[in-house]
C-alpha cells in the first residue's frame, strides 16, 4: 500500500471513530494551558489535572507567577515529575512571557522555544490546541504509533524526524486533531504493553500488526 493510501484510511478512520479529539489537560486559557503542558512531561495528564486548579488559582496570570518564588511553586506541584526543574521553569516562563511578549503566549514556533522549560514538542502542543496551527507535537505515543501504523519509514529515528513525515503527507487542515488521534490511539488502544490490536479498526492497515501475522 502506498504512504498516501495509508494516510487517506487511517484518516477516515479517525474521522469515524474519534470525530471529537481535544487535550486532556484542563485549562482555561493560554497561560493555564502553557503551564500545564510544562507539566505534564514525563508525567500523566491526570496528575497534572490534580496539581493546576490549586496553581493557576494562586498565579492565574503570568505577571503573578512571575512574582512568585520556585520554591512556593514547588509546594503546588511536588507530586509531579521533576517538581524542582519545573518549579524553577514555571518562574522562568512567567518572568520571560512578562519581559518579551507583554504577559502574553506567543503564536509562533521562534517565540515559544525562548521560554524556559518549553521545548519544539511543548511548543507545537499550544501552536495546535490555542492557536490551531498546523502543528504536530511528537510525543511518545505519537512516535510510538506512527511506527507501528506505518505512517512514518523505520529510519524516522527521532521526534523532529516523524514530525516532518507527518507533515509531509497529513493535510494541514487535520494536522491538529491528528496530533490527538494519535496521542489518544496510544493511550488507550496502541499502548506500549499489549495494544489492543482485537479491538483496533486499523489493524487490516497496520504495519505491526501485519507483521506479527505473519511471524504466526
Amino acid at each position: 500500500m502506498k504512504r498516501k493510501e495509508l494516510y487517506n484510511k487511517v484518516i477516515e478512520y479517525f474521522e469515524v471513530a474519534m470525530p471529537v479529539a481535544e487535550t486532556e489537560l484542563d485549562y482555561s486559557t493560554p497561560f493555564d494551558l502553557l503551564v500545564a503542558v510544562i507539566l505534564s512531561a514525563q508525567c500523566t495528564d491526570k496528575r497534572v489535572n490534580m496539581v493546576t486548579p490549586d496553581l493557576i488559582a494562586r498565579y492565574p496570570t503570568a505577571q503573578e507567577m512571575a512574582q512568585a518564588h520556585p520554591d512556593e511553586i514547588y509546594n503546588y506541584i511536588k507530586s509531579v515529575s521533576y517538581p524542582n526543574n519545573k518549579a524553577k521553569h514555571l518562574v522562568g516562563m512567567a518572568q520571560k512571557l512578562c519581559s518579551d511578549f507583554g504577559g502574553e503566549v506567543p503564536d509562533t514556533l521562534e517565540e515559544l522555544t525562548t521560554l524556559p522549560g518549553v521545548g519544539r514538542k511543548t511548543a507545537n502542543v499550544i501552536l495546535s490546541v490555542v492557536w490551531y496551527k498546523s502543528a504536530m507535537a511528537v510525543d511518545t505515543h505519537v512516535f510510538r504509533v506512527s511506527h507501528r501504523i506505518g505512517l512514518v519509514p523505520k529510519r524516522c529515528t527521532t521526534p523532529y524526524s516523524v514530525e516532518k513525515e507527518l507533515m509531509k503527507y497529513l493535510p494541514q487542515e487535520v494536522i491538529p486533531r491528528a496530533h490527538h488521534w494519535l496521542i489518544l490511539h496510544g493511550r488507550y488502544m496502541c499502548t506500549a504493553r499489549s495494544p489492543k490490536c482485537d479491538k483496533c479498526g486499523l489493524t487490516a492497515v497496520c504495519r505491526e500488526r501485519g507483521k506479527l501475522k505473519a511471524e504466526k
